[in-house]
Protein backbone atom coordinates (compact mmCIF):
# COMPACT_ATOMS: atom_id res chain seq x y z
CA UNK A 1 0.00 0.00 0.00
CA UNK A 2 1.18 3.46 -0.77
CA UNK A 3 0.35 6.28 1.60
CA UNK A 4 -0.81 9.36 -0.24
CA UNK A 5 -1.58 12.63 1.45
CA UNK A 6 -3.66 14.95 -0.69
CA UNK A 7 -4.34 18.48 0.51
CA UNK A 8 -7.09 20.24 -1.38
CA UNK A 9 -6.53 23.99 -1.61
CA UNK A 10 -9.09 26.66 -2.20
CA UNK A 11 -9.56 27.02 -5.95
CA UNK A 12 -11.29 30.21 -7.09
CA UNK A 13 -12.53 30.76 -10.67
CA UNK A 14 -9.54 30.09 -12.85
CA UNK A 15 -9.74 31.56 -16.36
CA UNK A 16 -8.22 29.13 -18.83
CA UNK A 17 -7.11 30.77 -22.08
CA UNK A 18 -7.13 28.86 -25.35
CA UNK A 19 -3.47 28.88 -26.25
CA UNK A 20 -1.24 26.10 -27.49
CA UNK A 21 0.44 25.52 -24.17
CA UNK A 22 2.38 22.40 -23.23
CA UNK A 23 1.73 20.78 -26.61
CA UNK A 24 4.17 18.06 -27.62
CA UNK A 25 6.82 18.42 -30.29
CA UNK A 26 4.32 17.02 -32.81
CA UNK A 27 2.08 19.97 -31.95
CA UNK A 28 -1.58 20.35 -32.81
CA UNK A 29 -3.02 21.31 -36.21
CA UNK A 30 -3.20 24.95 -37.24
CA UNK A 31 -6.39 26.56 -35.96
CA UNK A 32 -6.66 24.26 -32.91
CA UNK A 33 -5.82 25.52 -29.42
CA UNK A 34 -4.98 23.96 -26.08
CA UNK A 35 -4.82 24.64 -22.38
CA UNK A 36 -2.60 22.05 -20.71
CA UNK A 37 -1.23 18.90 -22.33
CA UNK A 38 -2.22 18.29 -25.96
CA UNK A 39 -0.62 17.06 -29.15
CA UNK A 40 -0.85 14.96 -32.30
CA UNK A 41 0.64 11.55 -32.96
CA UNK A 42 0.41 8.39 -35.00
CA UNK A 43 -0.25 4.92 -33.64
CA UNK A 44 1.31 4.75 -30.18
CA UNK A 45 1.37 1.74 -27.86
CA UNK A 46 -2.15 0.48 -27.21
CA UNK A 47 -3.72 3.36 -29.17
CA UNK A 48 -3.99 2.43 -32.83
CA UNK A 49 -4.93 4.69 -35.72
CA UNK A 50 -8.66 5.42 -35.90
CA UNK A 51 -11.11 3.89 -38.42
CA UNK A 52 -10.91 7.09 -40.52
CA UNK A 53 -7.68 5.91 -42.13
CA UNK A 54 -5.90 9.12 -41.13
CA UNK A 55 -2.17 8.80 -40.43
CA UNK A 56 -2.39 10.68 -37.13
CA UNK A 57 -4.85 11.88 -34.48
CA UNK A 58 -5.10 14.60 -31.83
CA UNK A 59 -5.00 13.98 -28.10
CA UNK A 60 -5.51 15.73 -24.76
CA UNK A 61 -4.07 14.47 -21.47
CA UNK A 62 -4.11 15.32 -17.77
CA UNK A 63 -0.32 15.05 -17.99
CA UNK A 64 0.75 18.70 -18.02
CA UNK A 65 -2.73 19.97 -17.18
CA UNK A 66 -3.00 22.96 -14.82
CA UNK A 67 -4.76 22.84 -11.46
CA UNK A 68 -8.47 23.49 -11.93
CA UNK A 69 -8.26 22.63 -15.64
CA UNK A 70 -10.40 20.22 -17.62
CA UNK A 71 -13.55 20.54 -15.50
CA UNK A 72 -16.78 19.52 -17.23
CA UNK A 73 -18.39 22.87 -18.26
CA UNK A 74 -21.94 21.66 -17.64
CA UNK A 75 -22.27 19.68 -14.45
CA UNK A 76 -18.82 19.62 -12.88
CA UNK A 77 -18.68 17.26 -9.91
CA UNK A 78 -16.39 19.11 -7.54
CA UNK A 79 -13.10 17.59 -6.34
CA UNK A 80 -11.60 17.97 -9.84
CA UNK A 81 -7.86 18.50 -9.42
CA UNK A 82 -6.11 19.17 -12.74
CA UNK A 83 -6.73 18.61 -16.42
CA UNK A 84 -6.50 19.88 -19.98
CA UNK A 85 -8.78 21.13 -22.78
CA UNK A 86 -8.26 20.92 -26.56
CA UNK A 87 -10.36 23.24 -28.74
CA UNK A 88 -11.22 22.78 -32.41
CA UNK A 89 -11.26 25.66 -34.91
CA UNK A 90 -14.52 27.54 -35.34
CA UNK A 91 -16.72 26.07 -38.09
CA UNK A 92 -20.04 26.96 -39.72
CA UNK A 93 -22.88 24.43 -39.78
CA UNK A 94 -26.39 24.40 -41.17
CA UNK A 95 -29.40 22.93 -39.37
CA UNK A 96 -29.59 19.16 -39.71
CA UNK A 97 -25.91 18.57 -40.45
CA UNK A 98 -24.19 15.69 -38.69
CA UNK A 99 -21.19 16.38 -36.42
CA UNK A 100 -18.97 13.31 -36.29
CA UNK A 101 -15.73 12.26 -34.62
CA UNK A 102 -13.98 9.23 -33.11
CA UNK A 103 -12.55 9.06 -29.60
CA UNK A 104 -10.54 6.63 -27.49
CA UNK A 105 -10.41 7.19 -23.70
CA UNK A 106 -7.20 5.96 -22.04
CA UNK A 107 -6.54 5.86 -18.30
CA UNK A 108 -3.83 4.57 -15.99
CA UNK A 109 -6.08 5.37 -13.02
CA UNK A 110 -8.45 2.59 -12.01
CA UNK A 111 -10.81 2.87 -9.08
CA UNK A 112 -11.39 0.98 -5.83
CA UNK A 113 -15.05 1.90 -6.16
CA UNK A 114 -17.27 4.37 -7.98
CA UNK A 115 -16.38 7.00 -5.39
CA UNK A 116 -12.57 6.86 -5.51
CA UNK A 117 -10.22 8.35 -8.10
CA UNK A 118 -12.77 8.19 -10.94
CA UNK A 119 -11.12 10.38 -13.59
CA UNK A 120 -13.28 11.45 -16.52
CA UNK A 121 -13.28 12.94 -20.02
CA UNK A 122 -15.88 14.88 -21.98
CA UNK A 123 -16.65 16.59 -25.29
CA UNK A 124 -18.82 19.72 -25.54
CA UNK A 125 -20.21 21.68 -28.49
CA UNK A 126 -20.10 25.49 -28.08
CA UNK A 127 -21.82 28.25 -30.07
CA UNK A 128 -20.32 31.50 -31.33
CA UNK A 129 -21.03 33.16 -27.96
CA UNK A 130 -18.90 30.47 -26.29
CA UNK A 131 -21.95 29.01 -24.54
CA UNK A 132 -22.32 25.22 -24.21
CA UNK A 133 -24.85 23.81 -26.67
CA UNK A 134 -24.62 20.03 -26.29
CA UNK A 135 -22.61 17.50 -24.30
CA UNK A 136 -21.48 15.00 -26.93
CA UNK A 137 -19.61 12.38 -24.92
CA UNK A 138 -18.44 11.38 -21.46
CA UNK A 139 -16.23 8.57 -20.14
CA UNK A 140 -15.31 7.86 -16.55
CA UNK A 141 -13.04 5.40 -14.76
CA UNK A 142 -14.88 2.55 -13.03
CA UNK A 143 -13.67 -0.75 -11.55
CA UNK A 144 -15.92 -2.77 -13.87
CA UNK A 145 -18.70 -2.45 -16.42
CA UNK A 146 -19.20 0.23 -19.05
CA UNK A 147 -17.31 3.50 -18.63
CA UNK A 148 -18.99 5.20 -21.62
CA UNK A 149 -21.14 7.20 -20.94
CA UNK A 150 -19.51 8.20 -17.64
CA UNK A 151 -21.46 7.38 -14.48
CA UNK A 152 -22.63 10.30 -12.36
CA UNK A 153 -22.19 12.74 -15.27
CA UNK A 154 -24.90 14.42 -17.37
CA UNK A 155 -26.19 12.26 -20.24
CA UNK A 156 -24.52 13.00 -23.58
CA UNK A 157 -26.79 13.99 -26.47
CA UNK A 158 -24.81 12.40 -29.29
CA UNK A 159 -25.37 8.87 -30.55
CA UNK A 160 -22.39 6.72 -29.58
CA UNK A 161 -21.37 3.59 -31.50
CA UNK A 162 -21.01 1.31 -29.64
CA UNK A 163 -23.51 2.75 -27.16
CA UNK A 164 -21.66 1.49 -24.08
CA UNK A 165 -18.03 0.50 -23.72
CA UNK A 166 -16.17 -1.47 -21.02
CA UNK A 167 -12.51 -0.76 -20.43
CA UNK A 168 -10.00 -2.87 -22.39
CA UNK A 169 -7.51 -4.04 -19.80
CA UNK A 170 -3.79 -4.42 -20.35
CA UNK A 171 -3.43 -6.17 -16.98
CA UNK A 172 -1.26 -6.56 -15.06
CA UNK A 173 0.19 -3.46 -16.72
CA UNK A 174 -1.52 -0.19 -17.51
CA UNK A 175 -2.10 1.10 -21.04
CA UNK A 176 1.02 1.96 -23.01
CA UNK A 177 0.54 5.45 -24.46
CA UNK A 178 3.11 8.26 -24.53
CA UNK A 179 0.67 11.12 -23.68
CA UNK A 180 0.28 9.57 -20.21
CA UNK A 181 3.87 10.59 -19.50
CA UNK A 182 5.59 8.60 -16.77
CA UNK A 183 2.30 6.78 -16.11
CA UNK A 184 2.40 5.01 -19.48
CA UNK A 185 2.37 1.30 -18.68
CA UNK A 186 1.40 1.91 -15.05
CA UNK A 187 -1.93 0.92 -13.51
CA UNK A 188 -3.84 1.73 -10.39
CA UNK A 189 -6.60 -0.75 -10.80
CA UNK A 190 -8.94 -2.31 -11.40
CA UNK A 191 -10.30 -0.16 -14.20
CA UNK A 192 -7.21 1.10 -15.99
CA UNK A 193 -7.05 0.58 -19.74
CA UNK A 194 -8.57 2.04 -22.90
CA UNK A 195 -11.92 2.01 -24.72
CA UNK A 196 -10.78 1.55 -28.28
CA UNK A 197 -12.20 3.88 -30.92
CA UNK A 198 -15.84 4.91 -30.46
CA UNK A 199 -17.88 7.00 -32.91
CA UNK A 200 -19.92 10.04 -31.84
CA UNK A 201 -22.67 11.43 -34.09
CA UNK A 202 -24.76 14.51 -33.30
CA UNK A 203 -27.29 16.32 -35.52
CA UNK A 204 -26.83 20.07 -35.18
CA UNK A 205 -30.31 21.57 -34.72
CA UNK A 206 -29.60 25.23 -35.55
CA UNK A 207 -27.45 26.92 -38.18
CA UNK A 208 -24.52 28.90 -36.83
CA UNK A 209 -20.85 29.02 -35.94
CA UNK A 210 -19.53 26.50 -33.44
CA UNK A 211 -16.44 24.90 -31.99
CA UNK A 212 -15.87 21.66 -30.08
CA UNK A 213 -13.88 21.30 -26.84
CA UNK A 214 -12.35 18.03 -25.63
CA UNK A 215 -11.46 17.77 -21.94
CA UNK A 216 -9.96 15.30 -19.49
CA UNK A 217 -9.50 15.66 -15.73
CA UNK A 218 -8.00 13.98 -12.68
CA UNK A 219 -10.61 13.56 -9.96
CA UNK A 220 -9.82 13.62 -6.19
CA UNK A 221 -6.06 13.50 -6.81
CA UNK A 222 -3.60 14.37 -9.57
CA UNK A 223 -1.86 10.99 -9.79
CA UNK A 224 -2.12 8.36 -12.55
CA UNK A 225 -2.87 10.28 -15.75
CA UNK A 226 -5.73 9.86 -18.20
CA UNK A 227 -6.22 11.10 -21.74
CA UNK A 228 -8.43 11.22 -24.79
CA UNK A 229 -7.45 10.51 -28.41
CA UNK A 230 -9.64 12.24 -31.03
CA UNK A 231 -9.85 11.90 -34.80
CA UNK A 232 -12.05 12.61 -37.80
CA UNK A 233 -13.92 15.68 -36.54
CA UNK A 234 -16.25 16.58 -39.41
CA UNK A 235 -19.50 18.41 -40.16
CA UNK A 236 -21.68 17.18 -42.99
CA UNK A 237 -18.83 14.87 -43.99
CA UNK A 238 -16.36 17.76 -44.35
CA UNK A 239 -13.32 17.75 -42.00
CA UNK A 240 -13.24 20.61 -39.49
CA UNK A 241 -10.17 22.80 -39.77
CA UNK A 242 -7.01 22.35 -41.77
CA UNK A 243 -4.72 19.35 -41.62
CA UNK A 244 -1.47 19.32 -39.63
CA UNK A 245 0.56 20.85 -42.48
CA UNK A 246 -2.01 23.30 -43.84
CA UNK A 247 -2.63 26.94 -42.82
CA UNK A 248 -6.01 27.85 -41.31
CA UNK A 249 -8.66 29.12 -43.77
CA UNK A 250 -8.69 32.87 -44.29
CA UNK A 251 -10.94 34.59 -41.77
CA UNK A 252 -11.27 31.57 -39.47
CA UNK A 253 -11.21 32.91 -35.88
CA UNK A 254 -9.70 31.15 -32.93
CA UNK A 255 -12.13 29.76 -30.33
CA UNK A 256 -12.84 32.20 -27.52
CA UNK A 257 -11.46 32.02 -24.06
CA UNK A 258 -12.92 29.17 -22.03
CA UNK A 259 -13.67 30.30 -18.52
CA UNK A 260 -13.73 27.38 -16.12
CA UNK A 261 -14.60 28.21 -12.56
CA UNK A 262 -13.10 26.10 -9.81
CA UNK A 263 -15.19 25.18 -6.79
CA UNK A 264 -13.90 26.21 -3.36
CA UNK A 265 -13.08 22.90 -1.77
CA UNK A 266 -10.96 23.22 1.37
CA UNK A 267 -10.52 19.74 2.77
CA UNK A 268 -7.90 17.25 3.81
CA UNK A 269 -7.95 13.63 2.72
CA UNK A 270 -5.63 10.88 3.85
CA UNK A 271 -5.90 8.07 1.32
CA UNK A 272 -4.21 4.73 0.79
CA UNK A 273 -3.85 3.41 -2.71
CA UNK A 274 -1.96 0.63 -4.33
CA UNK A 275 1.04 1.72 -6.35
Amino acid sequence: MKLRLVIFALVLGVGLLGFAGNATADGIPAGWSCTGGCGSSGADGNVTLSPTGNSSFQWVSTNGGPNGGGVLPTGGLGLEMNGSVLNSPVFTATAGQALNFYFNYVTSDGANSTTNFADYAWVELYNSSNNPVALLFTARTAPSGSIVPGFGLPAPLATLTPASVPIISNAPNGPNWSPLGSDSGRCFGPGCGYTGWVNSNYIIPTAGDYHVSFGTVNWIDDLFNSGLAIDGLSVGGVPVGPGPNEPPPTGTPEPGTLMLLGVAVPTLLLLRRKA
